[in-house]
């Protein structure tokens, strides 16, 4: 331990990473509990630098440097949109081969209706001229089809020609490919043909003297939906594969720095995988989720039934609801402009942002924003950017709310004159309005969107915003959340101090697991009469995915007799589009347990759909199989401050400001942020400051200081 740390009293336990197309976030954890957040701007070409500066910038808080308790630290999380960028930037690995059907050989170019709509905002899903197909990751004669089929059931209608088998293999290896990827129908309930056509590939690479990967979709994604299985094997070759080394680099430099911890990375589903796992298509959409496992952390902590995440970034705002403590989890996404069918929790998006462009629409005679984002330009304030168009930033940045000498702690100077200007300019004066009254007219705008947007999601369940608490994050969140929870009465509202990097903070709050699913297709009748069929069937399936979990420990270096095994099972009412996962009360079951399989489901249906229609008299239909082995790994601890008075004291204080909210002027208290104390009441108008985000509280507003450094904000 060196003297530099001993004299700081610090030792840090945990880092988690949030890594994102413009910033780079860290969030430091010590042995007690206090944490310090860090930023920084990416570097894509070279993550691991940015990754560092961020630590760099954290830890300057507590006066240390990483090298001072590198050999304390032991859980290290990543998040990062290193492998979505490559996939929006088609900058990926397009030299792959693919196997699928004689027949189907367009069935990546052709995709499904919903990938040429799914992307588009509201009002470009009305109007077909706007539908289009993505460009195919991979050139057409890169597919090539044999002919073979399995059925439905698993039963073998076809057998494979082989001869076939071997052309295509032959003809993709003359072409220089990669790797190949095999994508064939119902492999999933039978994978027979997929495995000899890898067998049948083995022979003709060791003819060849080649050796290139062959990827079976059965070991892959055995899940059912032909389209989004063959997407994401594609993926997997396209975006992962070239970036696994770049994450593979990032680990071994905190290795070089002294830390002993293992870096693993945040999944779509909520766990954290290694850089050596075979499935690294799953931490596509890493950077976001963090935020909801932050959200259900907090829940949990606070006795919180019913959460609504939100989190307000440069480009978009996304929102994902916890009922009675359980996050929903899809099966099918769109990343990218493609439809894909791994496990993602429910999480929905608009775009709506901090860095949004708000025009005059001349036709239409009044405001409109986005899709376009400024991003980490920010907007026509930041002179350096070179952005013309005003941006939501620059609108609140002349309403008084932003300070134009503290953002991001004064690395970036704004212009406040310049941002007028261009507001009158290219808003106020085609209005024929003041640029003041103009400026909150675009920010009430895109607050109503985002307003629609929760209350639809809740809504839309049958519930209404009284039965929820809301927690608001992102850099942009606390400056937007008193107008976009206006008027829906949350229970509660929360904003954490380390709003700007609480998807990094939920990164640390992920559990070490692997998850593997397999379609089951199996259903329980009203009688029962299919109970020890589903028991034994379920039961093997099991047995089949723990053992492939146990694997990926052991190759991790975790002892496997470390892991609790949670098997699961998907579930819907037979006839039903939807459905919910339930943990089972064994692995191995018997004909009972799958009763109480089916009681735990009407539980938590009559809880998720309070107003819907249960209807146990269809039976059940047990869509997938799911398993899940989780190693206990070390978790943060919300801080326990001592909780002062009501009244802020005098440091805290910046002054005054004036700040535009409604229809007029109002003289705002100005407050630092890290230098309240719990307890702390600050009535609105007020504007409550920090080097990476700001809390506006508006006239009539207040928010309170907890022992855990969590406002609390009421009407």
């Amino acid at each position: 331990m060196s003297k530099k740390k001993v004299d700081n009293g610090y030792s840090l336990k945990a880092i988690a990473l949030d890594t994102g197309g413009t910033m780079s976030d860290t969030f430091a954890i010590d042995e007690k509990g206090r944490f310090a957040v860090g930023k920084a701007l990416t570097t894509p070409q070279e993550e691991s630098v940015g990754i560092f500066n961020s630590i760099d910038d954290a830890l300057s808080n507590w006066k240390m440097k990483l090298e001072d308790s590198a050999e304390t630290v032991d859980a290290l999380v990543y998040s990062g949109t290193l492998m979505t960028n490559r996939l929006l930037e088609r900058k990926g690995n397009s030299n792959i081969g693919v196997i699928v059907n004689a027949g189907f050989e367009d069935l990546h170019r052709l995709g499904r209706a919903l990938q040429c709509w799914v992307w588009l905002p509201y009002a470009g899903r009305l109007h077909a001229r706007e539908h289009e197909h993505p460009k195919p990751l991979i050139p057409r004669k890169q597919i090539k089809g044999v002919r073979g089929r399995i059925n439905f059931w698993g039963e073998q209608l076809i057998p494979l020609y082989e001869k076939e088998v071997r052309k295509a293999v032959e003809e993709l290896l003359d072409m220089g490919v990669d790797s190949i990827c095999v994508c064939l129908l119902c492999s999933y309930m039978n994978p027979m043909h997929e495995k000899r056509v890898r067998e049948i590939a083995e022979e003709v690479m060791a003819k060849k003297g080649k050796k290139i990967p062959i990827v079976l979709s059965c070991e892959h994604n055995p899940v059912r939906g032909e389209t989004p299985r063959l997407n994401a094997l594609i993926i997997e070759q396209y975006a992962a594969e070239p970036s696994r080394q770049q994450l593979i680099k990032i680990a071994e430099s905190f290795k070089e720095k002294g830390v002993p911890a293992p870096m693993r990375i945040l999944t779509s589903y909520g766990g954290t995988i290694s850089p050596q796992h075979q499935q690294l298509i799953t931490i596509l959409m890493s950077g976001p989720i963090g935020g909801v496992i932050g959200s259900k952390f907090i829940a949990e902590s606070y006795g919180i039934k019913n959460l609504v995440s939100s989190d307000v970034g440069g480009t978009s705002f996304d929102v994902a609801l916890i009922m009675e403590k359980y996050v929903p989890t899809k099966w099918e996404s769109s990343i990218g402009r493609y439809i894909l069918n791994i496990p993602t929790l429910a999480l929905d998006s608009i775009g709506a942002g901090t860095g949004m462009y708000v025009r005059y629409n001349k036709i239409a005679g009044g405001l409109e924003f986005g899709p376009e984002s400024a991003g980490y330009r920010i907007g026509v304030c930041n002179e350096k950017s070179g952005v013309e168009t005003v941006t939501m930033t620059d609108c609140s940045l002349i309403l008084g709310y932003l300070n134009p000498k503290y953002f991001l702690g004064g690395k970036i100077p704004l212009n406040k004159e310049r941002a007028y200007k261009a507001i009158e300019e290219q808003l106020a004066e085609p209005m024929k309005a003041d640029p003041y009254s103009t400026a909150r007219g675009s920010l009430d705008l895109i607050e109503i969107n985002m307003k629609n947007h929760l209350n639809g999601m809740i809504q839309g369940l049958g519930f209404r915003p009284e039965n929820y608490a809301l927690m608001s994050y992102g850099g942009g969140g606390p400056l937007h959340v008193a107008g976009y929870s206006r008027d829906l009465n949350f229970q509660d509202i929360l904003i954490p101090e380390w709003a700007p990097a609480f998807s990094a903070f939920g990164c640390a709050c992920a559990d070490h697991s692997y998850r593997h699913v397999k379609t089951a297709d199996l259903i329980i009748t009203p009688d029962g009469g299919m109970n020890p069929i589903v028991a034994m069937m379920l039961s093997a399936t099991w047995a089949e995915l723990k053992q492939n979990i146990v694997k990926e420990f052991e190759k991790d270096g975790r002892d496997p007799s470390e892991m609790e095994f949670r098997p699961s099972v998907r579930l819907e009412y037979l006839g039903m589009l939807d459905d919910l996962e339930v943990q089972s009360p064994s692995e191995n079951l018997q004909p009972n347990d799958v009763w109480t399989i089916a009681r735990k489901y009407d539980e938590l249906f009559e809880e998720i759909f309070r107003r819907g229609t249960k209807s146990p008299e269809l039976g059940y239909h047990i869509t997938k199989a799911v398993a899940t082995g989780i190693v206990p790994v070390p978790k943060p601890v919300l801080p326990q401050h001592e909780m002062s008075g009501k009244e802020p004291e005098e440091e805290a204080s910046k002054g005054n400001r004036d700040i535009f909210w409604g229809t007029g002027w109002h003289s705002a208290s100005i407050w630092e942020m890290d230098s309240l104390k719990s307890g702390n009441v600050v009535d609105g108008p007020a504007v409550i400051e920090a080097p990476a985000t700001t809390l506006l509280v508006p006239p009539g507003y207040r928010v309170k200081l907890d022992e855990h450094r969590i406002f609390h904000m009421e009407v």
